[in-house]
């Protein structure tokens, strides 16, 4: 049974950083591509960046690049997001999800499986 378990959200002021944690317990490195998704209230959910850890393809969107970064420690079976220079706009539920295309990672939601209960973000001004 897999579970995805997201971790490392809080609450912190314009331009602080933090990182969040996903562990995919029932999953490994080739097991597809994983993400990053979050959601604010009454907005629709996005995606905010996503790895493949077999081809060590990235993606992001848009309003993150140069900010976040997503990585993957293959012997924990974790994926982060480090967030850096946080801004009020980025004040969200973060959501983990994995089981995603295996040929690279897209930022879709349709595209992945299994989905975390998510971690909530607030950056305050």
């Amino acid at each position: 049974q897999v579970q995805v378990v997201e971790s490392g959200g809080g609450s912190v002021q314009t331009g602080g950083s933090l990182r969040l944690s996903c562990v995919a317990s029932g999953l490994t490195a080739d097991s597809g591509s994983m993400g990053w998704f979050r959601q604010a209230p009454g907005k629709e959910r996005e995606g905010v960046a996503c790895l493949n850890a077999l081809n060590r393809l990235t993606n992001y969107a848009d309003s993150v690049k140069g900010r976040f970064t997503i990585s993957r420690d293959n012997a924990k079976n974790t994926v982060y997001l480090q967030m850096n220079t946080l801004k009020p706009e980025d004040t969200a539920m973060y959501y983990c999800a994995a089981g995603g295309w295996y040929g690279g990672c897209r930022l879709g939601a349709s595209a992945y499986t299994y989905w975390g209960q998510g971690t909530q973000v607030t950056v305050s001004s």
